[in-house]
């Protein structure tokens, strides 16, 4: 069962998608499911609210930040249940600042080390977005035409660039670090690379 991501940026998308992770007994349990009677499915959840003890489900004792790309952060932020009370966590004012934080500084990090965008090619992205938001509230056909052949463009720089990565010998590692990406979406980008 995946985790169920609460924080996302367009930068790293589900790369390093976040969460607040639940701890009990200091790991991180599985997954809660729900008794919904009968049928062949279970519904199932890891996200964080539903570690709240009710219905033989475990109950979180902290939070932490987790990422996507296997970081976990090393702040625990301990649940106060004397505050919570028999209440759901969904309905608790729980503060989820500290684990958001955690994983906004993560981000920094893998931001820091990423290859930074040359400045015109970074202006030129933010102009095209602007351009392209603009175009698809006046003519939003002309806007999806213009994303397709942008798409396109995109799919064969990539194709062509990785191709030349994966002709220098560039690791994977390496290319996951550059693009702030996980080992194993670099690799498809140069295993995919090498059928051009």
């Amino acid at each position: 069962m995946p985790v169920e991501w609460d924080w996302w940026t367009v930068e790293f998308g589900d790369a390093h998608a976040g969460a607040a992770g639940v701890l009990v007994d200091d790991s991180e349990p599985g997954p809660v499911y729900f008794d919904v009677g009968s049928g062949s499915e279970v519904p199932s959840t890891t996200h964080w609210s539903a570690y709240d003890g009710r219905a033989r489900r475990p109950r979180a004792e902290a939070l932490r930040a987790v990422c996507a790309c296997g970081w976990r952060g090393p702040a625990q932020y301990l649940l106060d249940w004397d505050a919570i009370g028999d209440q759901p966590l969904y309905e608790a004012d729980v503060d989820l600042a500290g684990p958001l934080a955690d994983w906004n500084a993560h981000l920094s990090l893998v931001r820091d080390k990423a290859v930074p965008l040359p400045e015109p090619l970074a202006a030129l992205l933010v102009e095209m977005t602007e351009q392209l938001t603009a175009t698809a509230g006046d003519a939003p056909l002309a806007a999806l035409r213009a994303a397709g052949v942008l798409e396109r463009i995109a799919a064969r720089v990539a194709r062509e660039t990785a191709g030349a990565l994966c002709d220098a010998g560039m690791s994977a590692e390496t290319v996951a670090t550059g693009l702030g990406t996980t080992r194993s979406k670099a690799l498809v980008l140069l295993l995919t690379a090498q059928d051009r």
